[in-house]
């Protein structure tokens, strides 16, 4: 999934959801993991919920509580981040316009009771580049309770994404993803989304997942939420999606080389600055060196 490939490849086969993805701007996979698995990983993240205060300002919610760095709080948070089926819609909806995928978020959120519905917004306003025909990031809203419409359950816009994103605003109804624990929401970046009010007596909690174009910034700091001591621990399919890995040509390295090298102890030995280029790039590179070398042995004749 997330080997090197080069921009101008054909595009893998799309999973069967992406239509649905491409066409409404969202889509809902459901039982996508056993909820005894999401009642696990829930239960790890109660003394967080407990800890953690709530948020300050209208946009995050003065009854909502949020917090990150998922993969240090439960081992469940992988299976979450390394779903296959949907690293392949990530991949299909984001593929296009990267040479590789990373970890764009893992934030877990608590909206309680009396909880104002969230200003409507897209998550690619985070980003100052054109907007409507390249998509940003790709969202994944796990329930860790029921989503209703009662609790505040997220309201997404249909067919609110892409070119549609730059016109007039849908003056149709939201669509209310209500979900059980093991569903997952996914949405693109550009769609018209917002929680819900939480009009209910209930606590709704969920997690996010998001993924981004490798080479954007990403909305958590990957790195220092997960430096190498940690992040050594991992596979190195996730070490990967989580920023220990180069962004071809040459982006996001540590001293010339794949920063995987700091998984391996290698921080403090001196080392040679590596290419890393796409194969278009190396075929272009290859010709002008290759041009270079003829003319050296022809004399430097023209």
């Amino acid at each position: 999934m997330f080997k090197d490939r080069a921009r101008n490849l054909v595009m893998p086969q799309r999973p069967p959801a992406y239509r649905k993805l491409a066409d409404e701007g969202y889509v809902i996979l459901r039982e996508a993991l056993p909820a005894p698995m999401i009642k696990a990983l829930s239960a790890d993240l109660d003394a967080r919920f407990e800890a953690t205060p709530f948020c300050q300002g209208s946009f995050y919610g003065a009854h909502t509580k949020r917090f990150g760095r998922l993969l240090i709080r439960s081992p469940h948070m992988a299976a979450l981040i390394m779903h296959p089926d949907i690293l392949a819609l990530a991949e299909a909806a984001l593929g296009r316009w990267c040479d590789r995928l990373q970890l764009n978020l893992t934030q877990a959120i608590a909206v309680h009771p009396g909880a104002l519905a969230q200003f409507p917004h897209r998550d690619q306003d985070m980003y100052g580049g054109a907007k409507g025909e390249t998509e940003y990031l790709i969202n994944v809203m796990w329930p860790l309770t029921a989503f209703t419409e009662a609790n505040g359950a997220t309201r997404i816009w249909p067919r609110s994404h892409g070119a549609k994103a730059l016109g007039e605003e849908p003056k149709g109804a939201s669509a209310i993803a209500e979900a059980e624990p093991g569903d997952a929401i996914i949405f693109l970046g550009s769609v018209l989304h917002g929680a819900g009010a939480n009009i209910s007596r209930e606590v709704r909690r969920g997690i996010i997942v998001s993924y981004c174009l490798g080479w954007l910034k990403p909305y958590e700091n990957q790195w220092l939420a997960y430096p190498p001591e940690i992040a050594r621990d991992f596979s190195a399919e996730l070490a990967a999606l989580v920023g220990y890995a180069q962004h071809r040509p040459n982006l996001g390295n540590f001293e010339g080389q794949c920063p995987s090298v700091l998984l391996h102890g290698q921080a403090d030995v001196p080392l040679a600055a590596v290419d890393a280029l796409r194969p278009d790039q190396e075929a272009l590179l290859n010709d002008f060196v290759a041009s270079q070398r003829a003319m050296e042995e022809s004399g430097g004749a023209a």
